[in-house]
């Protein structure tokens, strides 16, 4: 799937470049905050290619991330595990303080709802970035 494709039959708008988190992409992606209110909901859109680097939010109880994949071919993966493929549905529980990173697939375009799960002293640490070598041995 192309960005134009995402861009025109996304549900919801996939906003501007997401220049205030660029520096934790390899490649680009768009922000959109869906709700700032009860629950942080952000519709982030991944050129093809384009990952976050590694990972965590913390949090001393509740807290974390899922993600709802609205549109393209993407990838997860926790530290230490191997990388799962995502498609259009998938759902990902990413519970708080696991060092993780998301992103497109190499040949299409991405997008997720990000759900920032409530939790007690909340906050995210980024990390390095995905070695290129590794990410590049996903199909």
């Amino acid at each position: 799937m192309d960005l134009e494709t995402v861009k025109e039959t996304s549900v919801f708008p996939v906003g501007g470049e997401n220049v205030n988190y660029a520096q934790y992409f390899d490649g680009t992606s768009y922000l959109n905050m869906i709700s700032m209110e009860q629950v942080v909901i952000g519709n982030v859109t991944f050129e093809p290619g384009c990952r976050n680097h590694w990972h965590i939010h913390h949090a001393d109880k509740g807290g974390g991330q899922m993600l709802l994949v609205t549109a393209g071919r993407g990838w997860y993966q926790e530290w230490g595990k191997p990388a799962q493929e995502l498609k259009i549905g998938d759902v990902v529980h990413i519970p708080a303080n696991v060092k993780h990173w998301h992103g497109a697939a190499k040949d299409s375009a991405f997008q997720h709802l990000a759900v920032e799960v409530p939790g007690e002293n909340t906050s995210s640490e980024w990390c390095e970035p995905v070695e290129e070598s590794e990410y590049n041995k996903l199909p």
